[in-house]
Protein backbone atom coordinates (compact mmCIF):
# COMPACT_ATOMS: atom_id res chain seq x y z
CA UNK A 1 0.00 0.00 0.00
CA UNK A 2 1.04 3.17 -0.65
CA UNK A 3 2.27 5.72 2.22
CA UNK A 4 0.87 8.91 2.08
CA UNK A 5 3.39 11.92 4.20
CA UNK A 6 2.02 15.25 5.49
CA UNK A 7 3.54 18.30 5.19
CA UNK A 8 3.80 19.82 8.72
CA UNK A 9 2.30 23.69 8.28
CA UNK A 10 3.79 25.88 10.62
CA UNK A 11 1.97 25.46 13.99
CA UNK A 12 0.78 22.06 13.38
CA UNK A 13 1.67 19.98 16.46
CA UNK A 14 3.34 16.59 15.77
CA UNK A 15 0.26 14.84 17.43
CA UNK A 16 -1.71 16.41 14.72
CA UNK A 17 0.37 15.46 12.12
CA UNK A 18 0.33 11.50 13.34
CA UNK A 19 -3.17 11.47 13.22
CA UNK A 20 -3.53 13.00 9.90
CA UNK A 21 -0.97 10.34 8.15
CA UNK A 22 -2.47 7.60 10.26
CA UNK A 23 -5.48 8.61 8.45
CA UNK A 24 -4.74 8.82 4.95
CA UNK A 25 -3.06 5.33 5.19
CA UNK A 26 -5.70 3.36 7.35
CA UNK A 27 -7.53 1.13 4.96
CA UNK A 28 -10.35 0.80 7.28
CA UNK A 29 -10.70 4.89 6.37
CA UNK A 30 -10.40 4.12 2.96
CA UNK A 31 -12.88 1.32 2.21
CA UNK A 32 -15.34 3.25 4.65
CA UNK A 33 -15.26 6.13 2.04
CA UNK A 34 -15.68 3.27 -1.02
CA UNK A 35 -18.59 1.73 0.75
CA UNK A 36 -20.42 4.88 1.83
CA UNK A 37 -19.86 4.66 5.54
CA UNK A 38 -20.15 8.04 7.81
CA UNK A 39 -16.90 6.39 9.91
CA UNK A 40 -14.17 3.53 9.60
CA UNK A 41 -15.94 2.34 12.99
CA UNK A 42 -18.72 0.89 11.17
CA UNK A 43 -16.52 -2.04 10.68
CA UNK A 44 -16.42 -2.39 14.07
CA UNK A 45 -19.77 -3.51 14.33
CA UNK A 46 -19.69 -5.19 10.87
CA UNK A 47 -16.95 -7.37 12.59
CA UNK A 48 -18.48 -7.74 16.24
CA UNK A 49 -21.75 -8.81 14.61
CA UNK A 50 -19.89 -11.25 12.25
CA UNK A 51 -18.82 -13.00 14.89
CA UNK A 52 -21.52 -12.77 17.24
CA UNK A 53 -24.25 -12.32 14.87
CA UNK A 54 -26.84 -10.44 18.10
CA UNK A 55 -27.95 -8.01 15.16
CA UNK A 56 -31.10 -9.72 14.15
CA UNK A 57 -33.65 -7.99 11.48
CA UNK A 58 -37.12 -6.57 12.91
CA UNK A 59 -34.81 -5.65 15.85
CA UNK A 60 -35.62 -2.23 17.82
CA UNK A 61 -32.17 -0.63 17.91
CA UNK A 62 -30.93 2.62 19.73
CA UNK A 63 -27.37 4.27 18.97
CA UNK A 64 -26.03 6.56 21.98
CA UNK A 65 -23.57 9.34 21.18
CA UNK A 66 -24.14 8.38 17.38
CA UNK A 67 -22.39 11.05 15.63
CA UNK A 68 -21.45 10.47 12.62
CA UNK A 69 -23.71 8.13 11.69
CA UNK A 70 -21.67 4.04 11.08
CA UNK A 71 -23.15 2.28 13.26
CA UNK A 72 -26.34 3.52 12.38
CA UNK A 73 -26.03 2.90 8.94
CA UNK A 74 -24.81 -0.91 9.83
CA UNK A 75 -27.57 -1.42 12.11
CA UNK A 76 -30.51 -0.35 10.10
CA UNK A 77 -28.71 -2.34 6.81
CA UNK A 78 -29.87 -5.36 8.87
CA UNK A 79 -33.01 -4.74 11.04
CA UNK A 80 -34.64 -3.01 8.55
CA UNK A 81 -35.01 -6.04 6.38
CA UNK A 82 -37.95 -6.84 8.58
CA UNK A 83 -39.52 -10.48 8.95
CA UNK A 84 -43.32 -11.84 9.49
CA UNK A 85 -44.12 -8.21 8.39
CA UNK A 86 -42.23 -6.63 11.37
CA UNK A 87 -40.02 -4.29 10.47
CA UNK A 88 -37.09 -2.98 12.31
CA UNK A 89 -36.07 0.19 13.58
CA UNK A 90 -33.08 2.27 14.31
CA UNK A 91 -32.36 5.82 16.61
CA UNK A 92 -29.80 7.59 17.51
CA UNK A 93 -28.99 9.70 19.97
CA UNK A 94 -26.52 12.23 19.99
CA UNK A 95 -25.62 15.77 21.60
CA UNK A 96 -24.00 16.95 18.32
CA UNK A 97 -26.26 17.49 15.59
CA UNK A 98 -26.11 14.82 12.48
CA UNK A 99 -27.01 14.80 8.92
CA UNK A 100 -30.02 12.79 8.08
CA UNK A 101 -29.81 9.33 7.07
CA UNK A 102 -32.63 7.04 5.68
CA UNK A 103 -34.70 5.06 7.54
CA UNK A 104 -32.95 6.13 10.92
CA UNK A 105 -34.69 8.49 12.99
CA UNK A 106 -32.14 10.87 14.90
CA UNK A 107 -32.32 12.87 18.25
CA UNK A 108 -30.53 15.69 18.98
CA UNK A 109 -30.34 14.82 22.53
CA UNK A 110 -28.27 13.81 25.36
CA UNK A 111 -29.08 10.86 26.46
CA UNK A 112 -28.65 11.39 30.24
CA UNK A 113 -31.44 13.96 30.50
CA UNK A 114 -34.29 12.23 32.22
CA UNK A 115 -37.02 12.48 29.86
CA UNK A 116 -34.81 10.78 27.34
CA UNK A 117 -36.20 6.91 28.29
CA UNK A 118 -39.47 7.95 27.63
CA UNK A 119 -38.20 10.08 24.32
CA UNK A 120 -36.87 6.94 22.71
CA UNK A 121 -39.51 4.81 24.15
CA UNK A 122 -42.04 6.21 22.30
CA UNK A 123 -39.91 6.52 19.23
CA UNK A 124 -39.91 2.74 19.40
CA UNK A 125 -43.23 2.20 19.87
CA UNK A 126 -42.14 0.11 23.19
CA UNK A 127 -38.59 -0.80 24.55
CA UNK A 128 -35.40 -1.30 23.05
CA UNK A 129 -34.15 -5.19 21.79
CA UNK A 130 -30.55 -3.65 21.46
CA UNK A 131 -28.46 -0.58 22.83
CA UNK A 132 -25.45 0.31 21.21
CA UNK A 133 -22.62 2.71 22.80
CA UNK A 134 -19.77 3.16 20.63
CA UNK A 135 -18.78 6.63 22.49
CA UNK A 136 -15.64 7.62 23.86
CA UNK A 137 -14.55 11.55 25.33
CA UNK A 138 -12.18 13.63 23.99
CA UNK A 139 -8.55 11.93 24.44
CA UNK A 140 -6.22 14.29 27.14
CA UNK A 141 -3.19 12.01 26.03
CA UNK A 142 -3.34 10.80 29.94
CA UNK A 143 -3.89 7.28 30.13
CA UNK A 144 -5.63 6.87 33.46
CA UNK A 145 -7.94 10.09 32.68
CA UNK A 146 -9.07 8.83 29.17
CA UNK A 147 -9.93 5.39 30.80
CA UNK A 148 -11.97 7.17 33.67
CA UNK A 149 -13.67 8.91 31.39
CA UNK A 150 -14.99 6.27 28.97
CA UNK A 151 -15.15 4.29 31.37
CA UNK A 152 -18.01 6.93 33.24
CA UNK A 153 -19.96 6.94 29.93
CA UNK A 154 -19.95 3.18 29.36
CA UNK A 155 -21.70 3.17 33.57
CA UNK A 156 -24.08 6.17 31.79
CA UNK A 157 -24.91 4.14 28.74
CA UNK A 158 -25.35 0.63 30.62
CA UNK A 159 -28.02 2.94 33.11
CA UNK A 160 -29.83 4.28 30.15
CA UNK A 161 -29.76 0.83 28.71
CA UNK A 162 -31.31 -0.66 32.00
CA UNK A 163 -34.66 1.87 31.38
CA UNK A 164 -35.10 1.11 28.21
CA UNK A 165 -34.25 -2.32 27.32
CA UNK A 166 -37.24 -5.49 26.88
CA UNK A 167 -36.29 -8.40 28.61
CA UNK A 168 -33.67 -10.38 26.65
CA UNK A 169 -31.96 -7.36 25.49
CA UNK A 170 -28.55 -6.75 24.33
CA UNK A 171 -26.15 -3.91 25.39
CA UNK A 172 -22.99 -3.83 23.96
CA UNK A 173 -20.27 -0.44 24.49
CA UNK A 174 -16.85 0.45 24.25
CA UNK A 175 -14.58 0.52 27.16
CA UNK A 176 -11.30 1.25 27.73
CA UNK A 177 -8.79 -1.46 29.53
CA UNK A 178 -7.37 0.42 32.74
CA UNK A 179 -8.51 -1.32 35.69
CA UNK A 180 -11.85 -0.21 36.30
CA UNK A 181 -13.14 -2.85 33.24
CA UNK A 182 -13.66 -5.52 35.77
CA UNK A 183 -15.89 -3.63 37.89
CA UNK A 184 -17.94 -2.84 35.13
CA UNK A 185 -18.38 -6.74 34.05
CA UNK A 186 -19.77 -7.47 37.68
CA UNK A 187 -22.44 -4.56 37.49
CA UNK A 188 -23.68 -5.44 34.01
CA UNK A 189 -23.62 -9.31 35.51
CA UNK A 190 -26.23 -8.24 37.40
CA UNK A 191 -28.50 -7.39 34.86
CA UNK A 192 -27.52 -9.61 31.99
CA UNK A 193 -27.28 -13.66 31.68
CA UNK A 194 -23.79 -13.22 29.31
CA UNK A 195 -21.50 -10.58 29.51
CA UNK A 196 -18.07 -10.93 27.53
CA UNK A 197 -15.60 -8.65 26.21
CA UNK A 198 -13.84 -8.56 22.33
CA UNK A 199 -11.72 -6.24 20.63
CA UNK A 200 -12.46 -6.59 17.14
CA UNK A 201 -9.54 -6.24 14.13
CA UNK A 202 -10.85 -2.51 13.04
CA UNK A 203 -9.86 -1.88 16.52
CA UNK A 204 -6.43 -0.47 15.78
CA UNK A 205 -3.61 -2.49 17.22
CA UNK A 206 -2.59 0.19 19.59
CA UNK A 207 -5.31 1.13 21.43
CA UNK A 208 -6.85 -0.19 24.54
CA UNK A 209 -10.06 -0.22 23.23
CA UNK A 210 -11.96 -3.43 23.47
CA UNK A 211 -16.13 -4.13 23.78
CA UNK A 212 -18.08 -5.57 26.36
CA UNK A 213 -21.59 -7.75 25.02
CA UNK A 214 -24.08 -8.36 27.77
CA UNK A 215 -26.74 -10.50 26.63
CA UNK A 216 -30.17 -11.39 28.14
CA UNK A 217 -31.32 -8.58 29.65
CA UNK A 218 -32.95 -9.89 33.47
CA UNK A 219 -35.79 -6.90 33.18
CA UNK A 220 -35.96 -4.40 36.00
CA UNK A 221 -37.11 -6.61 39.03
CA UNK A 222 -35.83 -6.14 42.10
CA UNK A 223 -33.90 -8.94 42.38
CA UNK A 224 -31.30 -8.25 39.99
CA UNK A 225 -29.79 -5.43 42.49
CA UNK A 226 -28.18 -8.36 44.05
CA UNK A 227 -25.37 -10.47 42.73
CA UNK A 228 -26.51 -13.95 41.59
Amino acid sequence: MKHEKVKTARGRKISSKLWLERQLNDPYVLEARRQGFRSRAAFKLLELNEKLNFLKSGARVVDLGAAPGGWCQVAAHVVLKGKNGHLGKVIGLDIQEMEEMPDVTLFHQDFTEPEAPDLLKAALGGEADIVLSDMAAPATGHTATDHIRIMGLCEMALDFAIEVLSPGGLFLAKVLQGGTEGEMLTSMKKHFKTVKHIKPPASRSDSAEMYVIAIGFKGRGKDNDQED
